[in-house]
């Protein structure tokens, strides 16, 4: 009787553990993946990458720190996938996918395309596996605030800017899809 009374209260222990994880596991995330993405033809290029919100704090200069490299984003480094090779701000990059960072300063971002995939953040940075670093000028938006952080690609054919947004600041990377070839 009382081995059984014993398993009982380990079961009911071991029971309520478990709907304990279960219950964080299904916690919304405060900063939630999001994906955009382009297609021209026969390249498809997307960008996976979690959304932090601004929530009422000053962004740039204080939670993203000046010329210092920041993941793009939140949680995991963004990642960028592309098929096929396009220009990326008139640079070439090869189809493949890479872990984006930036160094954001007031008037120009670093763009950088990194090899190393799978990253919690940039603590693990290493510009040794750099692919790609580009730079783009910043426009500070006078008429919109960016509450999350936002990632999308405006295209006309096979030309295209990735712009990135947050707070009021915007930077746009052009791109261009390679015409196929016959």
């Amino acid at each position: 009787m009382k081995s059984s009374r014993v398993v009982s209260i380990f079961f009911c222990f071991l029971l309520s553990a478990f709907y304990s994880v279960a219950q964080e596991a299904v916690k919304p995330r405060p900063s939630p993946l999001a994906i955009s993405s382009a297609r021209y033809k026969n390249t498809y290029l997307k960008i996976t990458y979690s959304q932090p919100h601004k929530r009422e704090r000053v962004i740039f200069g204080e939670i993203v720190p000046w010329g210092a490299i920041w993941r793009t984003g939140a949680n995991e480094a963004t990642e960028l996938t592309v098929t096929q090779d396009i220009l990326f701000n008139n640079q070439v990059l090869k189809a493949g996918t890479y872990s984006v960072f930036t160094i954001p300063d007031k008037d120009t971002w670093t763009i950088i395309l990194n090899s190393d995939l799978g990253m919690w953040g940039a603590y693990n940075y290493n510009s040794k596996v750099d692919v790609l670093r580009t730079s783009v000028p910043v426009k500070i938006m006078q008429s919109a605030v960016y509450e999350a952080f936002t990632i999308t690609i405006e295209q006309k054919n096979n030309i295209a800017d990735i712009v990135l947004a947050w707070d009021s600041v915007q930077v746009r990377i052009p791109i261009q899809f390679n015409e196929p070839k016959p």
